[in-house]
């Protein structure tokens, strides 16, 4: 059985390609799963004890398939449960629009899982799932297909991209800690100034092709909070092919790692909306940049 969410969209979801930006669609994934929760825990305001209110990610794995552009119809979200162990549960998603001449009638525009874990925030200690917990979720579970992915590489921090991280105060959930859509955010500002700092003053700053999330993986190890200092994230260049490459960053506090990511982006042209191969003034400044091992 899947939970069905009709999403509305806002102008502020899009980027400058007018897409969907891609840590939109993790907010999106949210929503649906909340929704979803609630329904089959409802409780008393303000009681975070139960699946609905007292969980936390422990791994996203968000899989872009097609560009998502404004429209007045909500989008829709499917979420089912692909795995239920003693103290973790994983959810799948499926964002898409109805689309009768389209394969199985439906355009999707991602496929996502996330890794939770219930967590009692009064002790800030994860915690097994009750029976009538795990009893709740089986009518939902539909085995997943395929190899889970493997644990994310660290970042040679020595050789790696230094972003300074500052929290704001609107980044925090009610639970004190940094939300979890919010690290899609800091990989992004990151790796927004790793290719600034990598190609300014280069022929690769020239005019050429874009880039677009096609995958993004993200450990989460440690929560984040609030505080004046910043924190540190670190990102490398970890491949380069003919139309793509893989960054690889990390969150730390000094020598605490607090979250890991890897994500794959494909060289996009605007004018003709497909995937392209960058110029070779950027191709030169990504090998330099690109990690040996």
């Amino acid at each position: 059985m899947r939970h069905l969410y009709q999403c509305p969209m806002r102008w502020a979801d899009l980027d400058l390609l007018g897409h969907v930006n891609n840590v939109v669609y993790v907010d999106y994934l949210q929503e649906a799963r909340v929704d979803l929760m609630r329904s089959l825990f409802p409780a008393p305001a303000g009681v975070q004890d139960d699946l609905a209110d007292g969980v936390v990610v422990v791994r996203h794995e968000v899989t872009y398939l097609a560009p998502l552009t404004l429209t007045l119809r909500p989008v829709s979200i499917e979420c089912w449960v692909t795995e239920v162990r003693a103290a973790s549960f994983t959810m799948a998603y499926e964002v898409f629009h109805d689309d009768p001449g389209s394969d199985g009638g439906r355009h999707v525009y991602l496929r996502a899982t996330t890794l939770l874990t219930p967590y009692v925030f009064e002790t800030e200690r994860p915690r097994r799932l009750r029976p009538d917990e795990r009893a709740t979720l089986e009518p939902y579970v539909e085995p997943a297909i395929g190899i889970p992915a493997a644990p994310l590489p660290s970042v040679d921090r020595t050789v790696g991209h230094r972003y300074p991280l500052h929290v704001r105060f609107s980044d925090v959930d009610v639970y004190r800690h940094v939300n979890n859509v919010k690290y899609f955010e800091y990989f992004q500002e990151s790796r927004v100034r790793l290719m600034d700092d990598l190609t300014r003053g280069t022929a690769a700053a020239e005019s050429g092709p874009g880039f677009v999330v096609v995958q993004t993986d993200v450990d989460y190890r440690r929560p984040i909070l609030l505080r004046p200092e910043p924190y540190d994230v670190w990102a490398e260049i970890a491949r380069v092919g003919t139309r793509s490459m893989t960054l690889e960053s990390e969150i730390a506090d000094g020598e605490t790692l607090l979250a890991r990511s890897r994500v794959t982006l494909v060289f996009y042209d605007p004018d003709t909306g497909r995937s392209t191969e960058p110029t070779a003034a950027m191709r030169d400044v990504l090998a330099g940049a690109t990690r040996t091992s």
